[in-house]
């Protein structure tokens, strides 16, 4: 079986993430792995799911193995792993330092819902299509 398709970009921490440990605070590693998810979605989706559908965020479980410091960049790449399960699917992310090393790795699980009523929308392959093998 081959892999998923990824997307990524390129995340710089700046002076207003930096906590008194003098790295990326935890919370804006969950902040980039929100919007790497969210700008993946924007750039595959088809442009009548993104008009019909939107995602909401379940759980993250996050390992941080590295960090970085102000000035310096991650490179941020996430892809959809496995089938959904009714109206969730999982979403890998991973961030590599400069030197290649893996800073963090993510699994958020992620809910399907429908704009119009608010309420949980079964995963359809047809939705997923553009971030599958």
């Amino acid at each position: 079986m081959s892999e998923p398709p990824r997307f990524s970009r390129s995340f710089t921490a700046l002076p207003e993430h930096i906590d008194e440990l003098g790295h990326v605070n935890n919370s804006v590693w969950v902040q980039w792995i929100q919007q790497l998810a969210t700008e993946h979605w924007e750039t595959a989706a088809r442009s009548e799911d993104r008009g019909r559908y939107f995602w909401v965020v379940v759980r993250h479980e996050i390992d941080y193995r590295g960090n970085i410091a102000a000035g310096e960049s991650a490179e941020g790449t996430t892809w959809i792993e496995g089938s959904p399960r009714g109206a969730k699917s999982v979403r890998r992310v991973e961030f590599l330092g400069a030197d290649g090393k893996r800073l963090v790795l993510a699994a958020t699980t992620w809910a399907m819902l429908e704009r119009e009523s608010g309420r949980l929308a079964r995963v359809r392959p047809e939705v997923l299509a553009p971030f599958t093998a």
